[in-house]
């Protein structure tokens, strides 16, 4: 990621090879950078409060904010090492397929990423030194810490950040198909406009962001937790990346009213009902034992089967486990969709 606060005009100029080679991802490793920079600058951002405020606490008890992702995410707007966001395989990776490729970069791309964040940043940590000096083995230490931060503060709000992603995708693929690319691009971010088969980035360097320093294409990454600016990731013989935020994401933690839950009373019963309502967000037993004034072994004995009937996900941090409903648990308790307009 490069810095999002310059006075230039980048330029990234298209081909008809290089617009039948963009499209959209969906990518897990762009959501755990940049909501750990959400997570680092502490700021009370009214967009992500609620997540904020149930994370905050769990990322710093586990010393997540004091290990390899402190040291390569600057708080603030900034470079970001290339090697944590590899171009990804196709249009919706695993975390476990990014995870691989991070973990496959060679020692030589590691130094050079590290040595580019050096000078950005006036240092490396003890921990970064110590993955310059011995890429592979520091990797695996790297890989490890993300997944754990991924089970912590994504994993249980996956179902709902996915499908904004997804939403947003739609929505710019149809604009795309109904108006053109032109419209796509004037429409995606303020800073972005189309122009002349180029699309010009303000507030970009331009060496950062042009054909000569990537490959073909163009790879366009909607980000949950993403800052008003947009962030690019260059690298030469692959295609760019342009992360911005999606559409939609001032809505994403709003709560969201178990609508459906009478006739859904009546297929699973009222217990098991009451606990997927209340796991509008993630919650554990005990508090879930409180809320619904139930037994912990008898809330524990429902989740269970909830969560092999494919309706609710078990997350373990440290000694917690948190519950949070699927996607299949969350079109079960939606709203029931209007019925569509009769005309006279």
């Amino acid at each position: 990621m490069a810095n999002e606060r310059t006075d230039a005009v980048a330029e990234l100029s298209f081909s008809t090879d290089d617009l039948a080679r963009m499209r959209f991802c969906v990518s897990p490793m762009w959501q755990v950078g940049t909501s750990f920079r959400l997570l680092r600058s502490d700021v009370a951002d009214p967009l992500h409060r609620r997540w904020l405020d149930q994370v905050r606490p769990r990322v710093t008890a586990a010393g997540l904010d004091r290990g390899w992702l402190s040291g390569l995410i600057p708080a603030a707007a900034g470079y970001v090492p290339d090697f944590l966001n590899p171009t990804p395989p196709g249009p919706a990776p695993t975390l476990a397929e990014e995870l691989a490729a991070v973990a496959a970069t060679t020692p030589e791309r590691v130094r050079r990423d590290l040595d580019h964040l050096r000078r950005h940043e006036g240092g490396l940590t003890d921990r970064l030194r110590m993955l310059h000096a011995d890429p592979r083995r520091g990797l695996e230490g790297l890989v490890e810490e993300i997944e754990a931060y991924w089970e912590l503060a994504l994993a249980p709000y996956w179902s709902r950040v996915r499908a904004l992603l997804d939403a947003d995708v739609r929505h710019r693929a149809r604009q795309a198909a109904e108006y053109g690319t032109g419209h796509l691009f004037n429409d995606l971010h303020p800073l972005a406009s189309w122009h002349d088969n180029a699309l010009r980035l303000v507030h970009r360097r331009p060496r950062t962001f042009t054909r000569t320093a990537a490959g073909g294409g163009l790879l366009l990454v909607p980000c949950a937790f993403k800052g008003p600016g947009l962030s690019t990731r260059v690298t030469p013989s692959e295609p760019p990346q342009l992360a911005y935020r999606a559409r939609g994401t001032g809505t994403l933690w709003e709560s969201r009213p178990a609508t459906g839950t009478t006739a859904l009373a009546a297929v699973l019963g009222r217990t098991r009902t009451l606990l997927l309502a209340e796991l509008d967000a993630p919650a554990t037993t005990t508090e879930l034992a409180a809320r619904i004034g139930s037994s912990m072994a008898g809330v524990s004995q429902n989740l269970t089967a909830l969560r092999d009937a494919g309706l609710v996900t078990a997350h373990r941090t440290g000694r917690t486990v948190l519950y949070a409903r699927t996607e299949t648990a969350e079109a079960l308790v939606a709203p029931p969709d209007p019925p569509p307009e009769t005309r006279p």
